[in-house]
C-alpha cells in the first residue's frame, strides 16, 4: 500500500464541492465508454469562469459542444490511488447566458484497462469504476459541480484500451439513458497537473503509399512515433475501416507487427454516412511507422496522416558533426524521447507493456535534461515512484506501478539494483541541470530507504542478489549485456559486481544531496557507508594485480568511471579493460548500466581514439549500426534487425527504447565539451573540456538551458583545432583541455590549459598531435 503521498497539499487552496460521480450506464472494462452530462442555466457570463477536473479513467470535456482545452489522455498517469492529477481550464469563451450544456467522455485509460503483458495482466489496475470529478468557478463562488443529479449515456467510443486502441462507431448518438451515482473519494489525493500536459506535435506525411496482395493499403510515414493516425474517410453508413501499426517491415518487405505481442494496437471505425468524415482516436495512442488499412462495405480513404503526441513538446539542444549517422543517431534518441515520454518515462509505446521502468530512467535523465526540458517531467514522475515505494525500501521497477495493489498477481516486482537507483540518480541529475535543491530535500528519505534496503539484501556491503526475480532483492544485472558468439562467450558482469557497484554510486549520491541541503548526520552516515562498500568491492572484486574478477567491459567502465580501483591499479586495470575491447573485436560489450559509462571511462583513462573506433564502428553491437540499417528511433537490442534483414525474437524486441540512447549524453559533454558544473549547478557555471574526436570531422551544437543559450563547436585544420563556445549572460564557463592539446590560445592570448571564461563568444585554438594519436592507438599511453 502507498506509504505517503508526495504532492500532497498542493491543491488544498480549493474549496473542492464537487463528488465524483460514476455514469450507471457504464458496464465496466472493455465495454462501451460512457458520458456526463449536465444542462445548467446563466444569467450571464462574468468571464472568469475556470472549470476544474480531474477523473477516474480518462476524461475529455465538453461545453455547449466544443471542446475544452487541447490538452490529450488527461487526467494523465500517476499512482492514482495517493495521486490524482486535476486540469485547470479558462471557459468563458465557451459559455453562454441562458442555457448551457457540459458533457464529459469517459473511458478507461490506464485506470482499468489492461496493464502488464499477457503472462501478468491487470485489468481495472487503481478502480473498476470510470468516474468523473468537475467544478467550474467564478469569482471564488461555486457555478456548478458534479454531483448526482447529472445524467449519462453510452459513447460511440464501443472500446477502448492503452494497449488495445479504439473501436468507434460513428453511427452513434449520445443518448442520457441512465443516471449517475456518486462514489466515495478523497479529495486530498488531488493535485494540480505538475508537467506540460501531451499534446499533439507536427504532423507527419506520407512518405511512400501501397497496396499489398490482399488489397489493403500500406502507409509508411517515415518516422517511427507515438501517437495516432488521423483519417479522412467517406463512404455509406456502416462501412468500415480498420487500421493496424506496426513499426517494421520484415526483410521481405511485409508488414510485420509481431513484436506487439498482445496488444491489438488497431483501430476499427465504422463510418455514419454523413458524408466526409474525419476521425482521430480519443483515448489510446500507438507507437508505429507503418499502418496497414482495411476498408469494408466502400468505405474510401481519402487522406491520412500520423500525429506524434508527447509531454516534451520543443527540443532543447541540437548536434551536429561531420557524420550524418551520428547526427541521426541524436535525432533517433529525439524521438525515442518524444515517444516514451507520455505523461510516464517509458520503456516503449507500443507493445503490451509501456511501463515507466526505473531502470531506463535513471540511465537516460541525464540526456534527456539536454534534448528537452525535463525538469518538471521528471519530478512528477519521482512523486509516483516515491509512492509506489514499499515500507522496507525497495523501489518498484515501473512506475507507477500496477503491480503494487496486485501483488497477489505479480508478486515481488521491485527492489533490483540499477533499477531502483533511480530514486538517486534522476533527482541528483534534476540538481546538476536545474539546480533544483528542492527534489533532493523531497526524495531524500526515500534515497536513504533505498540504500539500506540494498545493505540489507545481504545484510552488508557485498550485495548478492539472489538468482530467481520471485525473491527479495533479485536484480536485472547489466540487462540484455552482449555474449558474443555461443561457440566462445565474451565475459559479463556479476550480479553481485554489479548490485555492489550500485550500493556504492547510490550512497555517494545519497550523500551529496544530504550535504547539499544541508543533512550532515544523512551525509556522514552515507558517506561512511560508500567508504565501507568500496573496501569491500576492491577485496572481493579485484585482484592484487588490478584484474576485475569478471573481466568484463561493464566491470571495468564503471569501477573506473566511480573511482571505485586504487590509484596503483589504475594503470593496470587500465590496460585489462583495453583488452576486453580487442576480445570484442573493437565492439561494445555492456548492457543497459555498463553502456552509459563505457565512453566515458575510456576517456577517463585517456583511451580517447579508443573511445572514438568503439563509438563509429557500425557493426553490431554498435551504436551505428541501427542507424546505418535505417532505424529512426532508437532499438532495445543491439540485433534488433539482423544483418541478413531477418528480425530477433518477437517476443521482447522493440523499435523505440531510449536507453541506449543514453550515448548523447556523452556526446554534449564530451563531444561538443559542455557540462553543468557541481559545484554551481543549473549551468550557472558551465565547464567546457571537449574530446576532439578527429574522424568527427567538426562538431556543432548548442543547449538552451534555463540560464540561456550555451554553444560549443570544433573544426580541425590539420593538426590545429578551434573550438568555439558561447557563455550565456549571468553565467561563466571554465575551460579545462586535456594535457594532450598543446599550445592552447585563448581569444588570440596564449594560456594555461585552464582558464575562466566570462559570458560572450570566446575561441580556443590549440593543437591536436597525430603523433600521440598513433600511440593511443597502439595503447602506448594510458
Amino acid at each position: 500500500m502507498a506509504q505517503s503521498r508526495p504532492g500532497k497539499g498542493l491543491s488544498q487552496h480549493v474549496n473542492w464541492q464537487a463528488e465524483m460521480i460514476h455514469p450507471l450506464s457504464d458496464g465496466g472494462v472493455e465495454t462501451p465508454a460512457s458520458f456526463v452530462r449536465k444542462r445548467f442555466p446563466l444569467d450571464a457570463v462574468a468571464g472568469d469562469e475556470t472549470l476544474l477536473i480531474s477523473a477516474q479513467g480518462l476524461y475529455i470535456c465538453f461545453i455547449n459542444g466544443q471542446r475544452v482545452g487541447h490538452d490529450l489522455l488527461t487526467p494523465g498517469w500517476t499512482s492514482y490511488d495517493a495521486r490524482l492529477a486535476y486540469q485547470t481550464y479558462p471557459v468563458a469563451d465557451l459559455l453562454t447566458a441562458g442555457e448551457n450544456t457540459i458533457d464529459i467522455w469517459l473511458a478507461d485509460g490506464w485506470y482499468r484497462s489492461q496493464m502488464m503483458w499477457a503472462k501478468h495482466p491487470i485489468w481495472n489496475c487503481w478502480g473498476d469504476k470510470i468516474a468523473a470529478f468537475a467544478q467550474i468557478e467564478s469569482a471564488g463562488t461555486l457555478v456548478l459541480a458534479t454531483d448526482a443529479t447529472w445524467t449519462s449515456g453510452l459513447l460511440p467510443v464501443r472500446k477502448s484500451g492503452i494497449y488495445f486502441g479504439e473501436t468507434f462507431d460513428a453511427r452513434i448518438t449520445l443518448d442520457e439513458t441512465h443516471g449517475v451515482e456518486t462514489v466515495a473519494f478523497d479529495t486530498s489525493i488531488l493535485i494540480p497537473h505538475e508537467t506540460a500536459p501531451v499534446r499533439e506535435l507536427e504532423a507527419l506525411p506520407v512518405a511512400r503509399q501501397w497496396q499489398d496482395d490482399e488489397g489493403r493499403t500500406l502507409v509508411d510515414f517515415g518516422q517511427n512515433s507515438a501517437g495516432y493516425v488521423v483519417l479522412t474517410l467517406a463512404g455509406s453508413a456502416g462501412s468500415r475501416v480498420l487500421v493496424e501499426h506496426a513499426e517494421i517491415l520484415d526483410k521481405n518487405g511485409v508488414f510485420n507487427n509481431a513484436n506487439l505481442r498482445t496488444a491489438k494496437a488497431q483501430l476499427d471505425y465504422t463510418l455514419s454516412g454523413a458524408g466526409e468524415e474525419h476521425y482521430r482516436p480519443l483515448f489510446s495512442f500507438q507507437g508505429f511507422r507503418y499502418a496497414r488499412i482495411t476498408l469494408e462495405g466502400g468505405a474510401e480513404l481519402k487522406a491520412i496522416k500520423s500525429i506524434p503526441i508527447s509531454s516534451v513538446h520543443e527540443p532543447k539542444s541540437t548536434f551536429e558533426s561531420g557524420n550524418p549517422l551520428v547526427d541521426r543517431l541524436v535525432l533517433n534518441t529525439l524521438w525515442s524521447q518524444r515517444a516514451n515520454f507520455i505523461e510516464v518515462p517509458t520503456d516503449c509505446p507500443q507493445r503490451d507493456e509501456r511501463l515507466g521502468w526505473t531502470g531506463d530512467a535513471q540511465v537516460f535523465a541525464s540526456t534527456a535534461c539536454y534534448l528537452h526540458d525535463s525538469h518538471t517531467f521528471w519530478r512528477k514522475w519521482l512523486r509516483d515512484v516515491m509512492v509506489d515505494q514499499r515500507l522496507d525500501g525497495a523501489i518498484p521497477h515501473v512506475s507507477p506501478d500496477p503491480t503494487r495493489l496486485h501483488e497477489d498477481k505479480v508478486p515481488g516486482f521491485y527492489g533490483s539494483t540499477g533499477w531502483g537507483d533511480a530514486i538517486c540518480v534522476v533527482p541528483w541529475t534534476l540538481y546538476l541541470h536545474y539546480g533544483d535543491s528542492d527534489v533532493l530535500a523531497e526524495t531524500l528519505p526515500a534515497m536513504e530507504k533505498w540504500v539500506d534496503f540494498v545493505w540489507s539484501i545481504s545484510n552488508g556491503p557485498i550485495v548478492k542478489p539472489p538468482r530467481l526475480r520471485k525473491h527479495r532483492g533479485a536484480t536485472f544485472g547489466d540487462w540484455l549485456q552482449p555474449g558474443g558468439p555461443s561457440e566462445k562467450p565474451l565475459p559479463t558482469i556479476g550480479d553481485d559486481a554489479a548490485a555492489t557497484i550500485y550500493l556504492f554510486i547510490a550512497s555517494t549520491l545519497t550523500a551529496k544531496a544530504a550535504r547539499t541541503i544541508g543533512n550532515e548526520a544523512v551525509a556522514q552516515r552515507m558517506e561512511q557507508r560508500a567508504d565501507v562498500v568500496k573496501a569491500a568491492f576492491r577485496e572481493e572484486f579485484v585482484t592484487k594485480k588490478g584484474r576485475l574478477v569478471y573481466d568484463d567491459q561493464t566491470s571495468y567502465a564503471l569501477a573506473i568511471l566511480y573511482d571505485l580501483l586504487p590509484e596503483e591499479q589504475i594503470a593496470a586495470a587500465s590496460s585489462y579493460f583495453r583488452e576486453t575491447i580487442e576480445r570484442a573485436e573493437g565492439k561494445i560489450g555492456t548492457g543497459f548500466i555498463g553502456t552509459p559509462a563505457l565512453l566515458p571511462a575510456l576517456v577517463k583513462i585517456g583511451a580517447y581514439d579508443l573511445a572514438e573506433a568503439v563509438f563509429l564502428q557500425e557493426e553490431v553491437p554498435g551504436w551505428l549500426y541501427q542507424v546505418k540499417t535505417g532505424a529512426t528511433t532508437i532499438w532495445e537490442r543491439w540485433d534488433a534487425i539482423r544483418a541478413d534483414g531477418g528480425v530477433f525474437d518477437a517476443a521482447m524486441n522493440s523499435y523505440n527504447h531510449y536507453a541506449y540512447g543514453a550515448v548523447c549524453q556523452w556526446l554534449f559533454e564530451a563531444a561538443a565539451g559542455f557540462r553543468p558544473d557541481p559545484e554551481n549547478p543549473g549551468f550557472k557555471s558551465i565547464i567546457f573540456e571537449p574530446v576532439i574526436l578527429p574522424r568527427l570531422g567538426k562538431v556543432e551544437a548548442h543547449h538552451d538551458a534555463a540560464v540561456g543559450r550555451i554553444a560549443a563547436a570544433w573544426q580541425l585544420d590539420g593538426e590545429k583545432v578551434t573550438y568555439r563556445v558561447s557563455v550565456p549572460e549571468g553565467t561563466e564557463g571554465r575551460l579545462i583541455l586535456a594535457d594532450r592539446y598543446a599550445a592552447p590560445v585563448l581569444n588570440g592570448k596564449p594560456i594555461t590549459h585552464t582558464a575562466t571564461l566570462p559570458p560572450g563568444d570566446h575561441t580556443v585554438e590549440f593543437s591536436y598531435s597525430s603523433a600521440q594519436n598513433a600511440a593511443e592507438k597502439s595503447g602506448q599511453l594510458a
